[in-house]
């Protein structure tokens, strides 16, 4: 039997760059006052693929034109909440199913006076994801105390608790972004959680609330592009024309959350030849002046599976 409920495709963009060592993404906002990722309906009548449709209204929405892309994740759960600012006129009962992008750009350009996108740094969104000055506060303070309270009697939350968050002496994993959002919500720890089931707000608050499901997509876009950058030399996207091996390690660092050994660092660079120097130095910097490199593109191809090591400084 042929469902008579109405099907919307959506296509959901996750924007990132790096601004003064901070991991950055791109929102507009609802009318809620909910941040939201750039979300718009693929026309089949408009355009022909959905990268195209992507790219264009990306454009429209927020005057970017949009550079690396790749696709994430489908995400087509039934009670997903129906974006309404962007589907304005949609049918109550469709069943929305959105497909998630990752875009990245070497400039965190601000969008023109006509559009109201703006860039946030994702800790905003996941203030537990930023170790690089060491193990944030709130997790033993308040995250930690709250899950085990949840999880009493119960092994299996006991043991995701404890590798999701590194309880107990476990290792802080950081590409398992996605498993801590999804289990603060299951425990009822974030305010999308009582938002969707209509239950008062939990007693903490851990991070900004974002529209529908958009902190579900944004925390699959993290942990994809941490994962990554291990085995694919995406982080030069990121990277303008030149920059210097001290630029390039923070923005890893940005990236991942975490605080690398420098000289174990620049020793693995050095293996992969993705970073080429230019003979320039730069300048005006009132320290030391430090060489110029550029991204090895001509060479990558045949490096394409190798990323960058990321040696912590210490251990988490």
């Amino acid at each position: 039997m042929i469902s008579s409920i109405p099907l919307l495709i959506g296509l959901s963009a996750v924007m990132v760059a790096t601004e003064e060592d901070m991991p950055l993404v791109l929102v507009t906002q609802r009318e809620t006052g909910e941040d939201a990722l750039p979300f718009g309906v693929f026309n089949p009548e408009r355009h022909r693929t959905f990268d195209l449709s992507l790219r264009g209204w990306v454009r429209e929405q927020t005057g970017f034109e949009l550079g690396y892309v790749e696709q994430l994740y489908t995400f087509g759960d039934k009670d997903r909440e129906t974006p309404e600012a962007t589907l304005a006129g949609a049918p109550p009962n469709a069943r929305v199913i959105s497909v998630g992008y990752l875009a990245l750009t070497p400039e965190a350009r601000p969008a023109g006076a006509s559009f109201e996108a703006k860039w946030q740094s994702w800790y905003r969104y996941f203030p537990w994801e930023d170790h690089r000055t060491g193990r944030p506060s709130l997790i033993d303070d308040q995250i930690a105390p709250r899950l085990m309270t949840w999880a009493v009697g119960n092994d299996q939350r006991l043991e995701r608790a404890r590798l999701a968050f590194a309880l107990e002496g476990e290792r802080w994993v950081e590409e398992r972004v996605l498993d801590r959002y999804e289990l603060l919500y299951e425990a009822g720890l974030v305010a999308e959680c009582a938002r969707d089931a209509g239950l008062p707000k939990p007693d903490v608050r851990l991070g900004e609330v974002m529209a529908s499901d958009h902190r579900r997509i944004l925390a699959t876009a993290i942990s994809r592009l941490r994962g990554k950058l291990k085995y694919r030399p995406v982080v030069f996207e990121l990277m303008p024309e030149r920059f210097t091996l001290s630029a390039l390690q923070r923005t890893v660092e940005a990236i991942l959350g975490l605080s690398l050994h420098t000289q174990n660092f620049r020793r693995a660079l050095d293996k992969t030849g993705f970073a080429i120097g230019t003979g320039a130095m730069e300048t005006g910097t009132g320290g030391r002046p430090a060489e110029l490199y550029r991204f090895r593109r001509d060479n990558s191809a045949g490096l394409a599976t190798s990323g960058l090591s990321a040696p912590r400084k210490t251990a988490d």
